[in-house]
């Protein structure tokens, strides 16, 4: 993948960090100097098509913007750092999930303070950066689940991919790929957010609720994926398999499917296999809810009111209108924006699929989650992970991280 929301592969950092408080543009007289942008894409160089764009929109404010990249985990700490020590950056791009943080910090500044206007985006996606009625930033694009499916493989057994609508359809699908000889699905499991990443459309798509963790609807996801180990289905790696390895094994051309993400779209392409994409189906039928990756455009507080305006300016350049197409061709993101998204589909007709599934998608933050979110998903890839061992059953399993997730609030 160029990026998975949770690992990011890191390259030489492109840009110096900045040397002191003296550098940040809080000191830079509002509208003039050198702004600091920071954001989680070091594997963008200086040459690429993204550093362009920021310097296009630095030169448009009227502003020279000095870029720092950052591992994604790494910016977070980084932030919140430079934030108690009055050196925040002007302009920060952040993972969705991280929004809700950075608020509850006083790192970043609402939109109606300043002026960063997230009206052409996506609710579903702008809801990931909401905090008690308020928005702070733009998404600046988005990515998420499907299913990759092998073509020979399918036709091979006698499957039509557009039978695949349900549970049940998809059941039957893998059946009569086992039974061909081929394996079945992989994905990844793996005790760590990743593994909840990718749970969240079976959860979701179920009717399950991140409040409710103990349902009877979250135990039919967690048992539909273990009935898959059990058949022999999936395999026993994807206890262990990040979406890197589960993608690896798609990659050598014996399973019918993975799950993975439009990050995943230029190594299908050099996998040596025709390949297709399709919506994870939800239990009954439908698209499933999968989770949004991507990050949003916030503007960071400052010593000086001048400077956040120059700073929304810079954010506003880059997801406005005129330069988001460019822009999440730059990031390879289906766009926010619905009218983009169209253009996006018009330029490549296989996105498609990929924009139906963020236009189903949800943000792991949202229905007013915010930073209770990793309490909550901590739990659950520990349940999913103790049934697909077989330590626990889905109901005990289930149980025990409501209790988990109730007593850390």
């Amino acid at each position: 993948m160029k990026r998975s929301p949770f690992t990011r592969r890191i390259t030489t950092v492109v840009v110096a960090v900045l040397a002191a408080a003296g550098c940040s543009a809080q000191q830079s007289g509002g509208t003039t100097g050198t702004y600091s942008l920071w954001d989680p894409y070091p594997q963008f160089d200086q040459g690429s098509e993204w550093v362009k764009m920021i310097e296009k929109c630095g030169a448009e404010a009227g502003v020279e913007i000095e870029r720092q990249a950052y591992d994604t985990t790494d910016l977070t700490n980084k932030v919140l750092l430079a934030a108690q020590q009055g050196t925040a950056p002007n302009v920060l791009v952040v993972d969705n999930p991280v929004v809700s943080t950075m608020v509850e910090a006083g790192v970043v500044k609402s939109n109606q303070d300043t002026g960063l206007d997230a009206s052409q985006a996506s609710p579903n996606l702008v809801a990931a950066g909401q905090v008690d009625g308020q928005t702070y930033g733009v998404p600046i694009g988005a990515n998420t689940l499907a299913l990759y499916y092998n073509k020979a493989v399918l036709s091979a057994a006698g499957v039509d991919p557009a039978s695949i609508t349900d549970w049940a359809s998809l059941d039957a699908a893998l059946a009569k790929v086992v039974a061909s000889g081929k394996k079945g699905i992989t994905f990844s499991a793996i005790g760590t957010e990743e593994g909840s990443f990718q749970f969240l459309p079976w959860f979701w798509g179920a009717g399950a609720k991140l409040t409710e963790l103990s349902s009877p609807e979250a135990a039919a996801a967690v048992d539909l994926w273990k009935s898959w180990l059990d058949k022999g289905y999936a395999p026993n790696s994807v206890i262990n398999n990040t979406q890197t390895t589960s993608w690896q094994e798609f990659a050598a051309g014996e399973f019918a499917f993975t799950e993975n993400g439009t990050w995943q779209l230029q190594n299908a392409k050099k996998a040596g296999f025709e390949y297709g994409v399709l919506a994870i189906p939800a239990r009954t039928g439908g698209v499933a809810p999968a989770p949004t990756g991507g990050e949003f455009v916030t503007v960071p507080a400052q010593r000086e009111p001048d400077s956040e305006k120059t700073a929304a300016k810079i954010a506003n350049c880059l997801v406005g209108s005129d330069n988001l197409l460019a822009t999440d061709t730059a990031l390879t993101y289906v766009s926010a924006v619905s009218s983009v998204q169209q253009r996006q589909v018009a330029a490549q007709p296989d996105l498609q699929v990929w924009v139906d599934a963020v236009q189903a998608a949800k943000g792991r933050t949202g229905d007013g989650l915010g930073t209770k979110y990793p309490r909550i998903s901590q739990p659950l890839w520990t349940a999913v992970q103790a049934v697909l061992t077989g330590s626990k059953s889905s109901q005990d399993a289930l149980a025990a991280a409501q209790a988990a997730a109730s007593s850390s609030k």
